[in-house]
C-alpha cells in the first residue's frame, strides 16, 4: 500500500484551508492516527487540502474545522469512511517485488503440509497482491497434485472501502492495469472485458475473499494464517503502533508461519518475534 498525492483542487471547490500547523490541522492529525494508524506529519497541509477538498464539497463542509467537528461527533459514519478513503489513496501493481512470490513458491509452500493453507494480504489496496498470490498458488497446485486437499484461502484486507470495491470487481482498465504482468499471465489468468479492460478469471478469484479491516484493531476475527503479506504498510505508522501491529501479526500467524514486509521495511528494533531469512536476494521472516 503506497500513499500518493491527490489531484489538485478544481476551481470553485471549497478548500480544506488546513493552515500551517494550526489547531485544526493538529486535531485532524490526531483523529486520523487514532482512526487508522496513519501518521500525517507537519508540513503536509497542502496534501491534506488537496485530498479533502472534493469531499468537503460533496458533504457541504466549508473548512477543516467543520470536518474535524463532524468526525469527532461520531454522527456521520459516511464522512468518516470517506475521509479514510481520501487519505489512503493507493498505488499497487501485479507481482510487486517478484522475489517474494518466488520465495513463496520455492521456499514456503513446499514446507506446508496442512490440508488447507491460509494467506493474508494486509493492506491489499485494489486487489493486485492477493490476486497475484492466487495466481502463483494456482500454478503450484497444478504442479503438485494432491497438495492442500482443502485448498488455499487468501484473505485480502484494507481500510479503504473504495479500494476494496474495486478489488471485489476484479476488473482492471487502462495501460496501468497490466503493470507487472507477462503476456503469459494475461492469457492464462484474465479474460477480456468491455473497453480497455481485463477481468480476473473465476478460478483465480474464487480463492480470494476481501474484507474491510483496520490493522490497528484486534485481529482475532480473521483467524490464523500460514503466511502474511504486510508490505509497504508499516512505514505509515508511528513506531509504538508499528511494534503493536507486528505483535498482533505474530499472534495471527500459526507456529512457524511466515511474514513478508516491504523491501524497504525492516523489523529490527520493532519486533523480536521473528527470525530473518533470505533467498533469491530478498528477505522474509519466520515466526520463532
Amino acid at each position: 500500500m503506497t500513499h500518493t498525492a491527490a489531484s489538485p483542487t478544481k476551481p470553485g471547490q471549497p478548500r480544506a484551508e488546513a493552515g500551517r500547523g494550526g489547531a485544526d490541522y493538529q486535531a485532524f492529525q490526531r483523529y486520523l492516527e487514532e482512526a487508522s494508524g496513519i501518521v500525517v506529519g507537519p508540513g503536509k497541509e497542502s496534501l491534506v487540502d488537496s485530498r479533502l477538498s472534493r469531499l468537503m464539497h460533496e458533504h457541504g463542509l466549508a473548512s477543516l474545522r467543520d470536518i474535524v467537528r463532524s468526525l469527532e461527533s461520531g454522527a456521520n459514519l459516511r464522512l468518516r469512511a470517506a475521509v479514510i478513503d481520501a487519505m489512503t489513496t493507493t498505488e499497487t501493481s501485479w507481482f510487486r517485488d517478484p522475489a517474494h512470490f518466488r520465495i513463496l513458491v520455492d521456499e514456503i509452500l513446499p514446507t506446508l503440509h496442512s490440508s488447507r493453507v491460509r494467506i493474508w494480504s494486509a493492506g491489499c489496496a485494489t486487489g493486485q497482491e492477493p490476486y497475484s498470490i492466487s495466481m502463483v498458488a494456482q500454478d503450484f497446485l497444478r504442479n503438485h497434485q494432491g497438495r492442500f486437499a482443502s485448498g488455499v484461502e487468501i484473505v485480502g484486507t484494507d481500510i479503504a472501502h473504495s479500494a476494496l470495491d474495486e478489488a471485489r470487481r476484479g476488473i482492471y482498465c487502462g495501460s496501468g492495469a497490466v503493470r507487472g504482468l507477462s503476456d503469459g499471465h494475461r492469457q492464462r489468468f484474465f479474460a477480456a472485458a468491455p473497453g480497455d479492460c481485463m477481468s480476473v478469471r473465476q478460478e483465480i478469484r474464487q480463492r480470494v475473499v476481501f474484507r474491510e479491516f483496520n490493522l490497528t484493531r484486534g485481529l482475532d476475527v480473521l483467524g490464523h494464517f500460514d503466511v502474511i503479506f504486510c508490505r509497504n504498510v508499516l512505514a505509515y505508522f508511528a513506531t509504538p503502533l508499528k511494534r503493536e501491529v507486528l505483535a498482533r501479526l505474530a499472534r495471527a500467524l500459526k507456529p512457524g508461519g511466515y511474514l513478508f514486509v516491504g523491501s524497504t521495511e525492516g523489523l529490527r528494533g520493532h519486533s523480536d518475534a521473528f527470525e530473518m531469512r533470505s533467498a533469491g536476494g530478498a528477505t522474509y521472516y519466520k515466526k520463532k
